[in-house]
């Protein structure tokens, strides 16, 4: 039995040595439970509050204020921008500046007074039906309790019988919340991201690890060569997956596709070069395939969590939505259900478009550095 729990020691204490020289996978496994620990106890929201809203205000009476007021109590709805005319506020809406519009007619008051129950519009940008599933919800009391201390003397009157106004309210972009409509575009960038960042990542590494990244140092090619060398080949595969996505989004799950599929397809070139320079980045920080593999892995996590693919966005805090916000995959979804399911055009993407470029050069810059210092 001595023998036994001798030879057991060894094996246990030879595999603490063994991470305490892998420090790379040691910190890995403190670090990943960590992060999630993090993500989904303080970042990882599915009841968004304080939804960015627009106004349309025709008519600027007191009624119309505390109907204002009341929607923003429901803490729902903040509202961030009034504007001047229906194309504006729609344009806000279509960019995804904004939640919702809500639109006062002309005389808005002036009916409600007279007991024509004229009607507020309510439009929504619900591409993403979880996000605006409890601000509807918060609607349905509205014309009914927000005029309670407003409707006294000569118009109490109106508050017996059917409520003083009406409202209209219109699912813009996903009219019947179909959860497929936003999942499947997203799951694009997805599986770029997860895929490619890997892939790549375990370029170098494995030069290294057979033995064959010396003779490719032996070489004249420069380091900027060797990157695009290694990047290109899976820039055909990454539009391999894109081709896959879109056809099975057409025609399996009819996702709708309002706008140019070759516009997505030339933003889609300059994303899957971003997750291919970020793979390249941590080959050349990895000593093995496995760590290439477990620094991938932490840049995907968070990209999952908090580019608003499994959770709504406006729903984190605003330390997570900044982070969300460096993050590549973040842009690239808004980019693609913006083009799918709203036709934007390039004036629209484009507040999406250039962070990505500018992650994408950030990343390629720290690679071809790492790059030279292996080659000295």
């Amino acid at each position: 039995m001595s023998v036994f729990f001798a030879r057991f020691a060894a094996v246990f204490v030879k595999e603490f040595i063994q991470m305490r020289r892998d420090r790379m996978t040691f910190a890995m496994m403190i670090g990943v439970p960590l992060m999630q620990l993090m993500l989904f106890g303080f970042a990882i929201n599915a009841d968004p509050k304080n939804l960015p809203t627009a106004v349309v205000m025709a008519d600027d009476g007191p009624l119309v204020r505390s109907i204002l007021r009341a929607l923003e109590n429901t803490e729902r709805f903040e509202i961030v921008r009034t504007v001047a005319s229906e194309s504006e506020a729609r344009l806000l809406l279509q960019q995804g500046e904004v939640q919702f519009v809500v639109s006062v007619p002309t005389h808005f008051e002036r009916d409600l007074m007279r007991g024509a129950r004229p009607t507020l519009l309510v439009e929504a940008d619900a591409s993403d039906p979880t996000a605006v599933s409890y601000a509807f919800d918060a609607l349905g009391q509205l014309n009914t309790t927000s005029l309670d201390h407003d409707l006294v003397g000569t118009l109490a009157k109106l508050k017996a019988g059917e409520p003083p106004f009406d409202l209209s309210i219109h699912r813009r972009y996903n009219p019947e919340a179909i959860s497929q409509y936003n999942v499947v575009p997203g799951l694009m960038g997805v599986v770029l991201t997860m895929t490619l960042v890997v892939m790549t990542g375990i370029a170098m590494t494995r030069e290294r690890e057979r033995g064959t990244l010396e003779n490719l140092l032996a070489t004249p090619v420069r380091p900027l060569e060797v990157m695009l060398g290694k990047i290109i080949p899976f820039i055909v595969v990454g539009y391999v997956q894109v081709a896959i996505i879109l056809l099975f989004a057409r025609y399996l799950f009819a996702v709708p596709m309002q706008g140019s599929i070759l516009l997505l397809s030339a933003v889609a070139v300059l994303f899957i070069a971003c997750n291919l320079a970020m793979g390249f980045t941590f080959s050349t920080l990895a000593e093995t395939q496995m760590q290439a593999m477990q620094m991938s892995m932490f840049f995907f996590l968070p990209s999952l969590l908090l580019s608003g693919f499994m959770f709504p966005f406006r729903g984190m805090p605003n330390w997570a939505q900044a982070i969300g916000e460096v993050l590549p995959l973040t842009h690239f979804l808004r980019i693609v259900r913006g083009i799918l399911l709203k036709g934007n055009d390039w004036a629209e993407i484009w507040p999406n478009v250039w962070p990505i470029g500018l992650f994408m050069l950030a990343v390629a810059l720290i690679a071809l550095r790492r790059y030279r210092q292996t080659l000295d």
